[in-house]
């Protein structure tokens, strides 16, 4: 296990955020644990990409001089995985808002729903979702959204390169999508439902990669704060 002076120097510590914590939480908790043990006044300590908190998955967390690597690792591709609910959509375009509309499935085949991923292959322009925590005039925009006010949210280049589906069992559709930095897999899921001529939304995430980085190799905060308490060097 790691030493102060490791912390310090800088680590990369790859964490499985729990549903329902922020990032900022689980960030957090890896801070509070890292000053507890070591008597650290403070440390630097920062995520590379945030995952909504009703999504699990991989989370890099960067301390100490490994702060300055968060850009970079930002940067990279990321994987997926997941499930699109379709036949409804929510204005959060996830389970964080009730389901404002329903829409008929009837039509939909397998064919149609694989035959719909090859839209969206490659550079395509997509609108983020309101309810997100990109800024304008100063605000995030899932605050303009709770408060009621019409905002019109341009869109953005963002890359899929690769979107392969993993389970059919209507209205439940599964995915695995490896995109660009700056995808919204809510938003995916919102268009992916257009482009079937009925509605979706996205009722599980798992962020499974970044870049090299696997979530088979991350702990749980909890189990991070548990090995970090029975290291004892200093």
């Amino acid at each position: 296990m790691n030493t102060k002076e490791d912390f310090l120097n800088g680590q990369i510590l790859l964490i499985d955020k729990p549903l329902e914590w922020t990032s900022f939480q689980a960030v957090n908790a890896l801070k509070w644990a890292i000053r507890k043990k070591f008597g650290l006044k403070k440390i630097k300590i920062g995520h590379a990409g945030t995952l909504d908190p009703l999504a699990t998955g991989l989370l890099i967390i960067c301390t100490g001089k490994f702060t300055k690597k968060i850009p970079q690792l930002q940067g990279q591709v990321k994987e997926y995985t997941g499930t699109f609910t379709i036949g409804s959509t929510t204005p959060s375009y996830d389970l964080e808002t009730e389901v404002n509309e329903t829409f008929p499935i009837e039509h939909i085949t397998d064919a149609s729903i694989k035959e719909a991923t090859t839209q969206f292959l490659g550079e395509i322009d997509q609108v983020p979702p309101i309810f997100s925590a990109l800024k304008k005039d100063g605000k995030r925009l899932y605050e303009l959204a709770r408060e009621g006010k019409k905002v019109e949210v341009k869109s953005r280049k963002i890359e899929i390169l690769e979107f392969e589906i993993t389970r059919i069992a209507l209205p439940e559709v599964d995915f695995r999508v490896v995109c660009s930095k700056g995808t919204y897999i809510r938003s995916l899921a919102h268009d992916f439902g257009k482009a079937l001529g009925s509605g979706a939304h996205l009722s599980k995430l798992r962020r499974t990669k970044i870049g090299d980085f696997n979530v088979d190799n991350a702990t749980s905060p909890n189990v991070f704060k548990e090995k970090l308490e029975v290291n004892t060097s200093t």
